[in-house]
């Protein structure tokens, strides 16, 4: 479990908006560890359900839930794995293949499956949404301690490897979310200057 986490609120509770100095250390911080450093312990079952509820406090428009999450421990994720390493060969793919590193190393995985709700809500905002819940569960499980990585590949896209993950026609892999120990620190990585990237908008 997580140590100090306040229980979920009440439907309809007043939840206050204040300042949270910590949060934006974290954020200053914040780095990705490779997913081949990352290494057990993992988060166990409990801890990891904590962690998911976190990842679905996310912006849903419309409050469709229009994600799911598949949970791959070790055991099922390197059954998984050699599915997706026997697609790859048999199309003699060998590259492909080789990319399966970042799937098998890290002791758990969470597949996050962005699962499109038919109806007034635009299919984009549903998709940002399942991004967002990539990205809390990335953050949620740092800020606890552990390694975490996002990692899309071609086994996030290929409609046979989705297959093989349990997914419908209709349903995407917004990312896999790998979870462990850093063997490693990560080192700090460029980041882009903001001055191309902002302007301001005058009519």
């Amino acid at each position: 479990m997580i140590p100090n986490l306040p229980p979920a609120p009440a439907f309809g509770e007043p939840l206050e908006i204040a300042a949270w100095p910590e949060v934006l250390a974290f954020l200053a911080r914040r780095r990705s560890a490779s997913a081949l450093t990352l290494v057990e312990p993992a988060p166990d079952r409990a801890t990891l359900e904590a962690l998911l509820a976190l990842a679905a406090r996310v912006p849903d428009h419309g409050k469709l839930a229009p994600w799911r999450f598949v949970v791959l421990e070790s055991g099922p994720k390197a059954a998984l794995a050699a599915r997706l390493e026997a697609l790859a060969q048999a199309r003699g793919d060998t590259r492909a293949a080789a990319k399966l590193g970042k799937l098998k190393s890290p002791p758990l995985g969470v597949a996050v499956v962005a699962s499109p709700v038919a109806g007034e809500i635009p299919e984009w905002e549903q998709l940002l949404s399942a991004g967002a819940v990539c990205t809390t569960l990335l953050y949620a499980a740092q800020a606890l301690g552990y390694g975490a990585n996002w990692i899309t590949d071609w086994y996030a896209y290929d409609p046979e490897a989705c297959a093989l993950l349990g997914l419908s026609p209709q349903e995407r892999v917004a990312g896999y979310i790998f979870l462990g120990t850093a063997r490693e620190a990560p080192l700090e990585r460029e980041r882009p200057a903001l001055a191309p990237l902002v302007s301001d908008w005058t009519p």
